[in-house]
């Protein structure tokens, strides 16, 4: 989801302040940590009330704003402000006059912003700009609201010990001259400073021609390789929330931008009589298995409706999902299989689905078996529903959508507890049945299930790229705290009903994009609280994630409050 930007004249805002959100201006006051976005309020004389229902928050340190503007024909304006507080704030000032005519070229406009220093106040900012289009009837008013967060300055109390009446003198270190001997101090500890970057420079760069070149592994096949690889879509710019947490230092490489660490996979180096090895013990006869419907397709790999004949009693059966491999499929495939299905054998948890049995029998293609969930993929029975609300909006409640992710959560804290990291945690790799029980599995044939939401970055590895954490994108490290990043997407697929997260953006940007602090925007009808949780999951900085066990209390609570008002 995106805001919409609406099309028009005097539309385009950018911004430059001390955090990422939707802020449509340029501010100037934290060029250290930087801000460039972009907001359409108006756009092919369409309004976007969406983007002028923001209150946005302006940072103290931000004291201009910067808008864009112009109209293809003759629009007059008026320009006012309102403040609600002004021993904290005077009036906003601007460097055009209050009323005139919009240019008919693109032009900025700045709104000076300025606190008074006398008390701490969060000050209350509305812009209002009249627009009349030919005549006057055909008038307009769009309202800008802003918070701009106002400090007294600091001052300091020196006393003087040459004054014998001990008279006090009241220090602005704002506006005091500098001594020399604190000149020469800035100049010196600046010099070191720059010794410093400059040798790191060097030492970084001698290390990066020193590093090994690192070897690809050509062995992926042509079929699997294509697929991870999708055509750069016409990029929108989403906007994060103001509300959304994004203060955590971004993890950058040594030359300032992102780069991806290629690593060999460690299944690839897995083989298959190794990865049968693994299974050996829970090897049952092929005769045991009997196919019916193909549930799910791809280039090498389906999963059926299965039925599993109990070993001692013939006469009782059990219903069962059987993931096997087609007869093109490559040994490497049959062993990514093998190997990827063994990622939660042997755990127990009622949100967990791990598989029971193989089979693996010379001569017959492997097959892999799991419990039998009626309602199968989370993800396609989301969309499902999608398709069916237009006809039945009560299909599926935002009750049965909090209480789908609390059980997401559950069986991901019983994985954290057990120090095991699913890596590839999304909806389609989750199943459901008619009592909306939902379980985990792993990411067997997902690849080639699902192939559009994995991207191959040039290292003959598909990766989930849309649902991993920055860390993970940059340096191939995943923890439970990657999990936890995973789950706030999943909880965005939920909330949209399996909507593809990050479309527009093409996966090559994902790590930029990630690091400059976007994220997804706030799904419609999503409420904040809600939305508010995801966002936590997208801290940049690990630590700040949430555990997967605050994420259930906190999921728990919030869907108790919704059943007290159904």
């Amino acid at each position: 989801m995106r805001p919409p930007r609406p099309r028009g004249p005097c539309a385009a805002a950018r911004g430059r302040g001390a955090q990422r959100e939707p802020l449509p201006e340029r501010g100037r006051g934290a060029p250290a940590i930087g801000l460039d976005a972009e907001l359409y309020y108006v756009r092919n004389d369409l309004i976007s009330h969406y983007a002028l229902s923001f209150n946005l928050l302006v940072p103290s340190e931000t004291n201009f704003l910067h808008f864009t503007w112009h109209a293809k024909s003759k629009v007059e304006y008026k320009l006012g402000f309102q403040v609600d507080n002004f021993v904290a704030m005077d009036m906003p000032q601007v460097n055009i006059s209050a009323q005139g005519e919009v240019p008919r070229t693109l032009s900025v406009f700045r709104v000076e912003l300025s606190c008074t220093g006398k008390v701490d106040s969060e000050v209350m900012i509305l812009m209002q700009l009249n627009l009349t289009v030919n005549s006057s009837k055909n008038f307009t008013v769009l309202n800008f609201k802003r918070r701009k967060m106002c400090y007294k300055k600091l001052e300091e109390v020196k006393t003087s010990a040459l004054d014998k009446n001990s008279s006090r003198t009241i220090y602005d270190p704002v506006h005091a001259a500098p001594t020399t001997s604190t000149r020469v101090f800035y100049i010196s500890v600046g010099v070191c400073c720059a010794v410093i970057f400059l040798v790191a420079i060097i030492l970084a760069v001698l290390h990066l021609h020193s590093m090994k070149r690192i070897e690809l592994d050509d062995s992926i096949s042509a079929s699997s390789s294509s697929q991870g690889l999708s055509q750069p879509s016409t990029q929108t710019t989403q906007y994060l929330r103001a509300d959304t947490p994004n203060n955590a230092t971004p993890i950058t490489s040594s030359s300032g931008y992102p780069t991806l660490r290629i690593e060999k996979n460690d299944l690839k180096s897995v083989t298959l009589l190794e990865a049968k090895a693994k299974v050996k013990d829970i090897a049952i006869s092929r005769e045991r298995i009997t196919l019916k419907d193909v549930l799910q397709e791809g280039t090498f790999g389906r999963i059926f409706h299965g039925v599993l004949v109990d070993e001692k009693d013939p006469s009782k059966e059990k219903q069962a999902f059987v993931k096997t491999v087609k007869d093109q499929a490559s040994e490497i495939q049959v062993t990514m299989m093998l190997t990827e299905s063994c990622k939660l054998r042997g755990l127990h948890h009622r949100n967990l689905l791990p598989i029971t049995h193989v089979c693996i029998e010379e001569g017959e293609k492997p097959m892999v078996i799991l419990p039998y969930m009626n309602w199968g993929n989370l993800k396609l029975f989301l969309r499902q529903c999608k398709l069916v609300e237009a006809n039945n909006p009560q299909a599926i409640s935002q009750q049965d959508l909090v209480h789908m992710a609390i059980q997401i959560a559950c069986g991901m804290s019983y994985l954290a507890r057990r120090e095991v990291i699913h890596k590839d945690l999304a909806a389609r790799n989750c199943v459901i049945d008619d009592t909306l029980q939902v379980k985990i599995t792993d990411n067997a044939l997902s690849r080639d299930l699902f192939p559009m939401d994995y991207h191959c970055l040039g290292d003959n590895e598909n990766r989930p790229v849309r649902w991993m954490a920055l860390e993970s994108l940059v340096n191939n490290e995943f923890s439970s705290a990657s999990d936890v990043w995973a789950f706030g997407v999943t909880l965005w697929e939920l909330m949209t009903l399996g909507q593809t997260p990050y479309v527009d953006i093409d996966p090559f940007e994902m790590a930029a994009y990630l690091k400059d602090g976007y994220r997804i925007a706030q799904p419609i009808n999503c409420p904040d609280e809600l939305f508010a949780v995801m966002a936590c999951c997208w801290a940049l900085d690990p630590e700040e994630r949430p555990k997967f066990q605050q994420l259930v209390q906190c999921l728990t609570e919030f869907h108790a409050a919704l059943g007290a008002y159904v």
